[in-house]
């Protein structure tokens, strides 16, 4: 019997990229997001190519209120997942987030939706006694910078979160990867200044698949990110606040 993935927030360029590397794989996927239309689209397609089954459905990372029945409706038409892919995300504008209204949309998308329906996914995976849990974070939550430190901040809990899913979840069976994308070509980071070395959501997607096979636990995508936010990480503080980051 195949296995189904749940991926949230499946519109995403990173969600659609990891969507054709699991279907690739045999995975069946239910698509949960919030447009509908381009979900149906995506479905039908990848149904077509990859000769799996998927399906798709509403999902507000913002409405918490729904996500216990959001899952009970997912596990109504799977009969079980063997994963769940978390792709939400919402940069927002540093400038107007300085002002906390914007920031706790920020906060609630980055952080407190994917806290709520994460940890509903954990419980059900701990009862089963395996699967996994894939997070999609940020090298921006690795260290705060002015230039985009409230974003940095809502990723940055959400990769300290993940860590302790994965500490609590191991001796379940369960696996849970962190992954932090560098500069990825998606609609968040087009127009952006100063981008370099960026990598396509197909790449990423097939990263994330591959380090759930190998059970990774933090991926940063590409490669060279993790090097990159070493010696970023290392900058003393004395030194680190007077640059313009």
């Amino acid at each position: 019997m195949k296995k189904w993935v749940l991926i949230l927030g499946a519109a995403s360029a990173i969600a659609q990229g990891a969507s054709s590397a699991f279907a690739k794989r045999g995975y069946n996927l239910y698509l949960a997001g919030r447009d509908n239309d381009e979900l149906g689209r995506r479905a039908s397609d990848l149904a077509i190519r990859h000769n799996v089954k998927v399906k798709y459905g509403s999902f507000d990372a913002e409405k918490t209120d729904g996500h216990e029945a959001f899952l009970e409706n997912v596990l109504a038409e799977t009969d079980s997942l063997s994963g769940i892919v978390l792709s939400v995300g919402y940069m927002g504008d540093q400038i107007k987030a300085q002002n906390y209204p914007d920031a706790e949309k920020v906060m609630k998308i980055n952080f407190t939706g994917p806290v709520s329906i994460l940890s509903r996914c954990a419980n059900y995976l701990e009862d089963r006694g395996d699967g996994f849990i894939v997070g999609i974070c940020s090298v921006a939550g690795d260290r705060g910078r002015q230039s985009n430190y409230v974003y940095g901040a809502s990723k940055g809990g959400l990769s300290l979160y993940l860590q302790g899913l994965r500490n609590r979840l191991y001796p379940q069976g369960v696996h849970v990867m962190t992954v932090k994308p560098g500069f990825v070509d998606t609609a968040m980071t087009f127009g952006m200044p100063g981008l370099f070395l960026v990598a396509s959501p197909e790449y990423v997607g097939e990263k994330i698949a591959s380090g759930v096979d190998k059970k990774a636990n933090t991926l940063y995508v590409p490669w060279f990110w993790q090097f990159i936010m070493l010696i970023i990480r290392s900058i003393p503080e004395m030194l680190f606040k007077r640059l313009k980051l």
